[in-house]
């Protein structure tokens, strides 16, 4: 089923990427889906798990890999642990990820489905405001629909550090999914990949 997924769902929309398609490859998505919703884990489309949250599309999970140009030297930061799934492949590309989830229940069981990923740490905090005692990051990944860029999260990026976030476009009643690179505190670049669904990004800097 994985390997459907990646032949008939990433590879034809553009994920070329080898090491985040070898990585969707190997990461049990199934296993981080709850039972009820289990035979959904592989369509083509989020899958709630509950807290009115869900697991990504398998495709928005592999671009927004893809996108945020991960190296294996890497400290990456995602917003939005959700199951944990998503963490799980940041972790096949990149030495060490710090995964920040709001939400209590979810926070607990996606820490203990990650507790043999010995590069994973999953903190239950306001995600908006991002992590500052493990920045600075090369890449940050958030999961949720911002009202606008956090500050925080701009801060905490390292130099030519990329932050992948949908943020909200109130003329179209969708999220934009936006780049954001930056080359130095005072020069910082956004770019529009795609136009996205997500759930608000709760919090402080968010909604």
């Amino acid at each position: 089923l994985r390997n459907h997924m990646v032949d008939t769902q990433l590879v034809p929309r553009g994920i070329h990427d080898q090491r985040v398609i070898d990585a969707m490859r190997t990461i049990p998505r199934h296993e981080f889906v709850p039972i009820d919703n289990r035979h959904l884990s592989y369509d083509d489309r989020p899958v709630p798990i509950g807290e009115n949250q869900t697991i990504s599309q398998p495709f928005i999970v592999a671009y927004m890999a893809q996108e945020a140009m991960i190296s294996p030297s890497d400290n990456v930061l995602e917003i939005g642990t959700g199951c944990g799934y998503s963490a799980s492949i940041l972790a096949c590309l990149c030495e060490k990820v710090t995964t920040i989830e709001t939400i209590p229940s979810l926070a607990v069981a996606a820490r203990e489905r990650l507790r043999d990923s010995s590069n994973i740490t999953c903190y239950l905090s306001d995600g908006t405001l991002g992590m500052p005692e493990h920045a600075p990051y090369d890449a940050i990944i958030v999961t949720a629909g911002a009202p606008f860029i956090p500050p925080s999260l701009v801060s905490q990026l390292a130099v030519n550090g990329r932050l992948v976030i949908p943020v909200h476009n109130e003329d179209k009643g969708h999220e934009d999914l936006l780049r954001v690179v930056k080359f130095s505190e005072e020069n910082v670049r956004v770019e529009k990949l795609m136009d996205v669904m997500f759930v608000p990004l709760v919090g402080e800097q968010g909604w």
